[in-house]
């Protein structure tokens, strides 16, 4: 479904002429399972469809947003790994996907030594943001899918962002964790990127049937305020197997629940951006 692109340049046959600044969102939870790659790649998907050019940049090890754009392990040679320590540029590591408007940086397990690669090396917060200066007007918008833990990977990743979206699954644990990442970015904001913004937090599995994540869900609402967006992902089995095909489920399904939910999303976050440029 994906294919290296020709060109080195960070794909500029996405934008027309009148090209404006790239706007960088980290998707980001320090916990595991709570629907972060699934929320990166349909976001970028259902952007993509409102004719914005979108770059997905998986940065988890697992490398679990190339799988489910159904890139294969061998067809990684250039990833986001090899950006990270300047190997190659930006440009070189763009692949397209099937999926008009979008395309993808992807990565493998050699992230999982990125960590202690880059902990000598000089600029070691900020390879990423430099790596993305030569995106800038070449997409609308750029998706980190960031690891599940607060490690150099993901201080690089928002530092490079603009902002940041937290999914967070409809449980009592999931309430734990969010506290740690926003101190985190309050870390970054006020040591290394002061314009980081939280562009709000996606509810995600919400089942309908269990009280506890209607109560999840009215409790992060209350704390939260407006920073948590109306829409709210469903448990939805068909949201479940469409990585195992290779596509996002809007590709996969796009009546489902699950698809539904991830358009209306995009609707929101985009109204937000353009809420944030009128006032800007």
């Amino acid at each position: 479904m994906v294919e290296r692109s020709a060109s080195t340049a960070p794909a500029n046959a996405h934008r027309g002429a009148a090209a404006t600044s790239t706007r960088v969102i980290a998707v980001a939870n320090q916990k595991g399972g709570v629907g972060k790659t699934t929320t990166t790649i349909n976001l970028a998907t259902a952007m993509a469809a409102t004719k914005k050019s979108v770059l997905i940049l998986d940065l988890d090890p697992q490398g679990n947003a190339s799988t489910s754009l159904g890139l294969e392990a061998a067809q990684r040679a250039v990833t986001s790994y090899h950006v990270l320590l300047g190997e190659v540029s930006l440009g070189e590591a763009v692949q397209e996907t099937g999926i008009p408007g979008l395309a993808l940086v992807p990565a493998d397990s050699n992230l999982y030594g990125a960590d202690i690669e880059l902990v000598d090396m000089a600029r070691r917060e900020t390879r990423l943001k430099e790596a993305l200066a030569g995106a800038v007007g070449a997409f609308d918008y750029v998706l980190i899918d960031c690891p599940p833990s607060l490690t150099l990977l993901t201080l690089n990743a928002l530092v490079a962002a603009d902002s940041v979206m937290v999914p967070l699954q409809c449980e009592f644990l999931a309430l734990e964790g969010i506290s740690h990442l926003i101190k985190t970015i309050e870390a970054v904001r006020k040591g290394f990127n002061p314009g980081l913004d939280l562009q709000g937090i996606v509810l995600t599995m919400f089942d309908k049937r269990n009280n506890l994540s209607d109560q999840v869900a009215a409790d992060v609402r209350e704390f939260f305020g407006d920073k948590v967006y109306k829409t709210v992902i469903p448990r939805n089995v068909r949201v479940s197997e469409a990585p195992s095909h290779g596509k996002p489920v809007l590709i996969y399904d796009h009546k489902c629940s699950g698809a539904e939910a991830y358009i209306h999303l995009a609707s929101e976050v985009l109204k937000r951006e353009r809420d944030m440029r009128a006032g800007a």
